[in-house]
C-alpha cells in the first residue's frame, strides 16, 4: 500500500485529536531516528500505524488478540495496552507490513519490553513526548531525550508506573522489564567508559 493511501486509511479510523497526535508521533519519531541513528523511514512507518486500531471497539481488539496467537495475558491488563499488539497484527494483515522491526515497534510502543531495539525506543519515546502531549513530567522526558533515549524512556516508564500505582491498577510485566532493561543498558555503558 502506498504511503498516502495508508495515511488516509489510518486517519479515517480515529478522531481528529488522535490523528494530530499521530502526526506529532511521526514528526518526533523521524527526528529522534535521525538524531540517534535509527532508520527514519521505518520510524515514520511505525508511527503512522502505532495507533491504527486504538479507537476500534475493545471487543474487536480482544477478538484479534484471542484468535491470532497474540499474548493472552494482555487481556488481564488495562485495555489501553491491547491496541498495540492488535495494531501490529493489523499492520501485517491489512497494510502489508512485513518488516519485523517495524511490527515490533508498533507492538511494544505502549509497554516497552526487555532489550528494546533502537527503533522500539524511538517510537515509544516519540509517543510519550510528541509536541501535543501535555502531562506532568513530559517536560523532563523531552529534556532527557536531548541527551539519552534510555534516560528519557526511564523517566517516561517511571511516570507511567507511578500513575498506575496511584490508580490502583495492575502493571503489565513488560513495562517493568523495559524499565529494568534500560537501566541495565545505562549501567553497562557507564562500566565501559
Amino acid at each position: 500500500m502506498k504511503r498516502e493511501e495508508m495515511i488516509e486509511s489510518v486517519r479515517s479510523q480515529m478522531p481528529e485529536k488522535r490523528w494530530n497526535h499521530t502526526l506529532g508521533v511521526m514528526e518526533t519519531a523521524v527526528r529522534l531516528a535521525e538524531r540517534y541513528g535509527a532508520d527514519p523511514a521505518k520510524a515514520e512507518l511505525a508511527a503512522i500505524l502505532h495507533d491504527v486500531c486504538k479507537y476500534w471497539r475493545v471487543d474487536e481488539q480482544a477478538r484479534i488478540i484471542r484468535e491470532n496467537g497474540l499474548p493472552q495475558d494482555l487481556l488481564e491488563y488495562d485495555k489501553e495496552l491491547w491496541h498495540a499488539h492488535a495494531g501490529a497484527w493489523i499492520a501485517r494483515e491489512q497494510y502489508g507490513v512485513s518488516d519485523e522491526e517495524v511490527l515490533d515497534a508498533i507492538r511494544y510502543h505502549t509497554s516497552g519490553r526487555a532489550r528494546m531495539t533502537l527503533l522500539d525506543k524511538v517510537v515509544c519515546l516519540a509517543d510519550y513526548m510528541e509536541p501535543g502531549r501535555d502531562f506532568p513530567g513530559v517536560h523532563n522526558i523531552r529534556q532527557n531525550a536531548e541527551h539519552s533515549l534510555e534516560k528519557a524512556l526511564i523517566t517516561g516508564f517511571d511516570g507511567t508506573i507511578r500513575f498506575l500505582l496511584d490508580k490502583g491498577k495492575r502493571i503489565y510485566p513488560l513495562t517493568f522489564e523495559a524499565r529494568n532493561g534500560l537501566i541495565r543498558e545505562r549501567e553497562e555503558r557507564e562500566e565501559t567508559v
